[in-house]
This record gives structure tokens, sequence and C-alpha cells, in this order.
């Protein structure tokens, strides 16, 4: 085995890629939609979330305002390590399979723009 891959080599080799990858994995902090039911204004939603990417009014006046909050797909990651010679090398690959899913919240206001109902889905 190659010097190089023991000792700090690998243990670099191992710690890069996820060093790498960590900030993708980090997560905002969850809202709490059912206690903003009635007091969350359609004003405020656009202050925090910035304008809807989709709207539409409905019946009696609602209006139903969208906010695509993320996309995801079926990633694959691959790691590689190898060695040849006295060359070391590290690879990091990634493909997606079928199409993206959006992760969508969907908010509903009355008349007064007060918040009504919520859901988060994906399409």
């Amino acid at each position: 085995m190659n010097k190089l891959l023991s000792g700090r080599g690998l243990l670099l080799a191992l710690i890069l890629p996820a060093l790498v990858l960590a900030p993708a994995c980090a997560s905002k902090p969850k809202v709490d939609w059912n206690s903003r039911v009635g007091s969350f204004t359609y004003d405020q939603a656009v202050i925090e979330l910035g304008p809807p990417d989709r709207m539409t009014t409905i019946s009696e006046g609602r209006k139903v305002a969208a906010w695509v909050t993320g996309r995801t797909s079926s990633p694959r990651v691959g790691f590689g390590v190898g060695s040849y010679g006295s060359g070391v090398g590290v690879g990091v690959g990634t493909s997606t399979g079928g199409g993206p899913i959006e992760k969508v919240l969907r908010l509903t206001f009355d008349q007064a723009g007060n918040l009504v109902q919520w859901e988060n889905t994906r399409r």
C-alpha cells in the first residue's frame, strides 16, 4: 500500500468529501404554522418568504398562495480513492435520476388577508 494512503493521506481522502457535503445537509428551523393560523397575514408572508411563486383567488375572495421551498431529486453520490505509483487521487461524483420534485408551501388567506389554512406538499 502506498505510504500516502496510510495515515494522513487516507484520513484526508475520507474526511474531505464529508466536509464538502456537510453544508448541503444543514436544515432551517421548522415553522409552527398551526400557531400562525388566524394571526399571520399575507403581507407578513410576503415579507418573510418573498412574493409567492403562484397565487390564485378562490371562492369568497380567499387567496391561495404557493411558495417553492426546495427542490429535490433522487441523488446518487459516489466517492472514489485510488493510487497509481506515487500518485493518489480522490474523486466525488453525483448524478440524479428522474425529474426534480418541488417542495411547496401552500397558504390560504381569507378576504381580510389572515391565514386560515396551510399545507406542505410535493409536486
